[in-house]
């Protein structure tokens, strides 16, 4: 879910609650709908009943340990076992009922989920269907041996939505769930959690979905008045306060400042911490004394050297733009609007050197006028637009040396790294280019991702690319010692098509122009799919040691038998030879952005 939905009402129609871990069942719903079918994968569902929690969001900080912060939601209880019991239904206001007969009808007769983009049959089928949570769990070591490097914890975000949608769903409207493997002395446990955010906490509590996104519910006028004046009329009523946060913390996570964060662009971070069991929990909103406001970019960079973190946030008002940083011990620096950014576009991630920030100004943009006389989605492509790319120096207190350099045809989603040359009169950004942007939203199976170099001298204006491998990639990693410094190893994710991940390779962009710059792969076999690739060093403090001797590791899900496991691979090996293989207690969904944190980093949270 992107920053564009602090600023559109949507709502989804009431549903079921999931509950059972069990992969292949039958799906049962409260009220019948002709758009609602059973998905594969998807277990049993029920309304709940759960504790209750405050629904006032306090004030949040970012005070250095060991204190705590003063948060919402209060940390989660431990669960002793995969299953809580049964509940008592919850019996949902009269209001409510009103409301989500309403909602019955926007989904059935004027918004009906049609098109295989928002048709929860379509997206949540096979490995894309939620899961309920589970407890820490312990998991098998099946081949091989967890090397001593990976005592900590390896955690992935992505959507995994609390309530079966019957209306209109898209991939990324989600709530999110964290899945950690805790590793310790070669022994590992497998806990999924929902990251607790207020849109969770209140929903849960009714039983219902009631708040508002973007990705699937404004398609066209009609639907985006409807669902809008739903959303406002529950607003009114109070079911929920839309300054408490209406974001999903869905995407990734980040650890600065001794605090991990679990992270989505529509909304402020979720402090997380894992207990010694490996247990996951949510211990509040974070605005950090009150200094970040609406919500931060999910994708902020992590400098290894200096311990700073760098972001931004974007919207669909003036400043579209505006960047900022925090210090080594996680305080928030000063805002630096961005001005130069005329019209809203979808900046879902930047780069940095040591040097500069880096943003791309891409096709994909507000598209208010599809939504009105097409039936789009008010986030759309403008192709008449020409991408660009801003850079402006890392310490900048205003904007007022930001550089923009035209770069046709290349839109950015996700960056790589980049790097200064020359004495810093020139950078270097690596960034898979997404070539057919129009399908971006729709038809992410038709996108194809083109890994390029792209140097920019800062002196001439000169700006020269070429493409790294002709491969569909994408959910590029690399030794995160490395953000902002040149590196030469790339590890990404092969898409066989996106959002499916059929393999990774590793890629040498040291490798001169129109040179195979792939000198590692592995694909992992027929109806097999993993995520995003992580690489973890062996001796992260080892300044002598290579910067591809590691371990890159992933979630890899085996759609032919269920299964799921954690692989580890030999990031040096051409091969990418797995070192070991653990056989999880349960299947985990595709998601989107993970994070492996060290034993030591734990300790500090």
């Amino acid at each position: 879910m992107d920053a564009f939905s602090s600023s559109f009402l949507s709502t989804l129609t009431p549903s079921t609650k999931l509950r059972s871990p069990v992969i292949t069942t039958t799906l049962r719903s409260t009220s019948p709908s002709p758009y609602y079918a059973p998905l594969p994968y998807i277990s049993s569902v029920r309304i709940e009943e759960k504790p209750p929690t405050s629904t006032t969001t306090t004030k949040t900080s970012h005070p250095p340990p060991p204190q705590s912060p003063k948060a919402w939601p209060p940390p989660a209880p431990s669960y002793a076992s995969p299953s809580v019991g049964a509940k008592k239904r919850v019996e949902p206001r009269l209001s409510t009922m009103i409301f989500n007969t309403f909602d019955d009808i926007i989904n059935n007769f004027i918004d009906p989920p049609l098109r295989p983009s928002v048709d929860p049959k379509h997206v949540l089928s096979h490995n894309f269907a939620p899961v309920d949570e589970l407890p820490p769990t312990p998991c098998e070591v099946i081949q091989g041996s967890l090397p001593p490097c990976l005592d900590g914890a390896y955690i992935r975000n992505g959507p995994n939505p609390q309530f079966l949608p019957r209306g209109p769903y898209h991939l990324f409207d989600g709530d999110g769930m964290l899945h950690s493997i805790r590793i310790s002395k070669g022994k590992a446990t497998l806990c999924s959690r929902y990251v607790k955010t207020y849109k969770y906490s209140i929903e849960n509590q009714m039983g219902s979905p009631v708040f508002p996104n973007v990705f699937s519910g404004f398609n066209g006028l009609t639907a985006a008045a409807t669902r809008g004046a739903l959303s406002a009329v529950r607003i009114l009523s109070g079911e929920f306060n839309p300054a408490n946060g209406i974001g999903l913390a869905n995407t990734s996570l980040a650890l600065f400042g001794n605090r991990l964060y679990a992270l989505g662009e529509s909304d402020l971070p979720y402090s997380i911490r894992l207990t010694s069991k490996g247990d996951i929990q949510t211990l509040g909103r974070i605005d950090f004394d009150g200094k970040l406001f609406m919500s931060m970019t999910a994708h902020p960079k992590i400098d290894d050297d200096t311990g700073e973190a760098f972001a931004f946030r974007y919207g669909p008002v003036p400043p579209y733009l505006t960047y900022f940083h925090f210090d080594a011990n996680g305080n928030k620096q000063p805002d630096v609007p961005i001005f130069s950014m005329t019209r809203p576009s979808f900046l879902h991630d930047f780069a940095i050197t040591k040097k500069y920030a880096i943003f791309a100004d891409i096709q994909i943009g507000m598209n208010p006028m599809d939504m009105i006389i097409g039936g789009g989605s008010p986030v759309g492509t403008d192709p008449a637009k020409v991408p660009r790319i801003g850079i402006i120096p890392r310490y900048a207190k205003d904007e007022s040396e930001i550089r923009w350099f035209d770069v046709p045809g290349f839109n950015l989603i996700h960056a790589i790294n980049a790097w200064d040359e020359d004495d810093g009169n020139a950078i270097v950004l690596l960034a898979p280019n997404i070539l057919s942007v129009e399908h971006t939203l729709e038809r992410m199976d038709l996108v194809h991702a083109l890994v390029e170099k792209v140097r920019i001298d800062l002196r001439t204006g000169l700006v020269t690319r070429h493409p790294i491998s002709a491969r569909n990639l994408d959910f590029a990693v690399l030794n995160p010692a490395y953000v902002a410094k040149k590196n030469k190893y790339v590890y990404a994710a092969v898409g066989d098509p996106m959002p499916k991940i059929a393999g990774v390779v590793k890629l040498d962009v040291s490798k001169g122009e129109r040179q195979e710059c792939t000198v590692g792969s592995r694909m992992y076999g027929p109806g097999c799919f993993g995520g995003e690739p992580f690489f973890v060093a062996k001796e992260p403090q080892n300044p002598e040691a290579d910067e591809d001797d590691g371990y890159v590791v992933s979630y890899v899900h085996n759609e032919n038998t269920g299964e799921s496991r954690f692989l580890v691979m030999d990031a040096q090996s051409p091969n990418l030879d797995i070192v070991a293989a653990v056989k999880l207690p349960r299947r985990v969904p595709y998601g989107f952005h993970g994070l492996f944190v060290r034993e030591s980093d734990l300790n500090k949270l």
